[in-house]
């Protein structure tokens, strides 16, 4: 009796020991608990302090906050990715870069500190630094990007408050030479403009790009084309090199141009494409396409004849030819002395169908397919009607792009077959089969083509255009431009587009000069032979030297080719003019 009694106290006594033994365990968990959340809760405020308050974010905001954002090497953004010519130098990279901000909470001296940076910066403003400095956010960008030069003087300062974010910036070693077909980006590496806007992914994702540029020739044609608008004091100009086989862009220049280091600093005009955003009417080069597109409808003789006599009356229109010879002329003539009259003769003949089917296949009426976004939509007449059909013969009243004109030139003379412009190197192009040619026009016209267009530079209106040993042919382009919906006389295009060796095309040179000024050595002039025609030929010398091409003898096939074609023109036909006679087909 006795003994249960006691074990029931000592039960009763174990079982409360145990009890507040649980309870005060109870009470530490509680206390461990309440630890860790206040804890956590203060890593919340304070992350919520950084992120939100102090604006010290780092992610991406698809360029909208540039202040607090920069490309991170330890974040998730890889390293974009290099640009190269086609022998592979350099035109795009992207370095590592250090970029100063600061923490003004523990900046020690503010205006010390401000006064040493601006002069480290000479970009900066005093007052916008100390500001910054003086701020009670803990995080401000003061400078992006800094030279390793800078970042060491940075340092010297011995400022605790200033401090390096490591990061990636893309260079462009070229500068401006190529800043119309690279392109930029924005201070996330994300493409603007060009190649860099169209290969944007495909740069991120860390894949380099070789492009069909050759920076020896993109530097000659930027050179001559600089040299052309100094001297005729022109607002602007285009030009490009073409090879005529393969449709590749060896050089394609814009001017003016601009840094893309700093393209938020250039004007709108810098930085405007005008190879391929720009559309112009170019004048008397159409006479090209006009003139083969004769041969292919009407299979005549080259002494086929019209009569250029007398303006061509059609409406409220008159055709006149700029140095009228108010005669007969043969197919030769017409072209090399580049007669409107006999040129809307040949369009009339063709017919307003087939002409303008025609100029729609060599790829001229409607926006170009290329690797570049920045294409402009040419301007065609609607309806297109019978007088369109014969100012567009000579290049009047249609406007397309100086790389569509390029282009289709390319697809006559090479032996009549289309090609398209590409500005990026397919390297296992030439091990894998291409696909089938599309003939535009007959090898027999192409080879008609190529012997006016070499007639025009020994005879003709380009005879500037001539380099001796590499039997150059082209035409020039002299058309007004319209202002406020009319034309102005005094404000031209003048351009001239080249081919060489005639022989065998294996290049086209294009150059166009925007609003030139005639000068006392030029008489005034300020047309196409006076002013795109020499630079074309300065820019071939160059690129012989350049590419190692030799200069032909003067025994070639080509060349007793053009001894007895300028003979034939130099007589005139006295078969009766056809220009009437020859029913178009399509016509209107």
């Amino acid at each position: 009796m006795i003994f249960s009694q006691r074990l029931r106290r000592n039960t009763v006594k174990i079982e409360g020991e145990r009890s507040s033994a649980l309870d005060l365990a109870r009470g530490r968990l509680a206390l461990m608990s309440g630890f860790f959340i206040l804890v956590y809760m203060v890593f919340a405020v304070r992350a919520f302090d950084l992120a939100i308050i102090q604006g010290r974010a780092i992610a991406p905001d698809n360029g909208q906050n540039a202040e607090n954002n920069i490309p991170n090497i330890n974040g998730e953004t890889p390293r974009r990715a290099d640009i190269t010519d086609r022998n592979g130098a350099l035109l795009a990279t992207t370095l590592k870069t250090a970029s100063l901000y600061a923490d003004p909470h523990l900046v020690a001296d503010a205006d010390a500190a401000a006064k040493k940076l601006v002069k480290i910066f000479p970009d900066l403003k005093y007052g916008d630094v100390l500001q910054k400095l003086q701020s009670h956010k803990r995080f401000v960008w003061l400078q992006r990007n800094v030279s390793p030069d800078q970042q060491y003087q940075v340092l010297q300062i011995g400022e605790p408050g200033l401090e390096f974010e490591e990061g990636y910036k893309r260079f462009y070693p070229q500068g401006a030479l190529t800043a119309h077909l690279l392109g930029y980006g924005n201070v996330d590496a994300q493409g603007l403009a060009g190649i860099e806007r169209s290969f944007n992914k495909h740069l991120s994702a860390g894949h380099d790009l070789k492009l069909t540029l050759d920076i020896r020739l993109q530097h000659v044609l930027r050179r001559e084309m600089l040299k052309a608008v100094g001297e005729f004091e022109a607002i602007g100009a285009a030009g490009a090199i073409m090879d005529v086989t393969t449709g590749e862009i060896l050089a394609g220049v814009s001017l003016p141009d601009f840094n893309p280091h700093d393209p938020g600093h250039a004007d709108k005009d810098a930085i405007f494409n005008r190879l391929t955003l720009g559309a112009y009417e170019l004048g008397s080069v159409f006479k090209i396409f006009s003139t083969a597109a004769f041969f292919e409808v009407h299979d005549v003789p080259m002494s086929t004849t019209f009569d250029a006599s007398e303006p061509i009356k059609i409406g409220r229109h008159t055709i006149h030819d700029y140095h009228a010879k108010e005669r007969i002329l043969t197919i030769p003539e017409v072209f090399m002395y580049s007669s409107n009259i006999g040129s809307a003769l040949m369009g009339r003949a063709v017919g307003t169908d087939a002409l303008r089917s025609f100029y729609h296949d060599l790829g001229l009426l409607d926006p170009l397919d290329f690797e570049v976004r920045e294409v402009a939509r040419p301007l065609v007449p609607h309806p297109w009607r019978e007088v369109n059909t014969l100012t567009a013969s000579y290049g009047h009243g249609v406007s397309t792009t100086p790389l569509q004109l390029v282009t289709a030139v390319s697809s006559i003379v090479n032996g009549g077959y289309l090609v398209k412009p590409s500005l990026v190197l397919d390297e296992q192009s030439d091990e894998e089969e291409s696909g089938e040619d599309i003939r535009i026009v007959s090898a027999k016209t192409a080879q008609r083509i190529r012997q006016l267009l070499r007639l025009v530079v020994t005879d003709g209106t380009a005879k500037k255009a001539e380099v001796k040993g590499y039997r150059v042919g082209g035409k020039t382009g002299t058309a007004e431009k319209i202002v406020d919906g009319r034309y102005d006389s005094k404000k031209k295009i003048s351009s001239f587009v080249g081919v060489f060796p005639m022989d065998e095309p294996r290049y086209a040179v294009f150059i166009m000069v925007d609003e030139p000024k005639g000068q006392k050595h030029t008489w005034n002039y300020a047309t196409g032979g006076w002013v795109a025609a020499p630079a074309v030929a300065r820019v071939v010398a160059s690129m012989a030297s350049i590419l190692g091409i030799s200069p032909a003898g003067d025994n070639t096939p080509e060349n007793h080719f053009g001894e007895s074609l300028k003979q034939f023109v130099s007589t005139v036909s006295t078969s009766p003019p056809l220009g009437e006679g020859i029913e178009g087909r399509g016509r209107e």
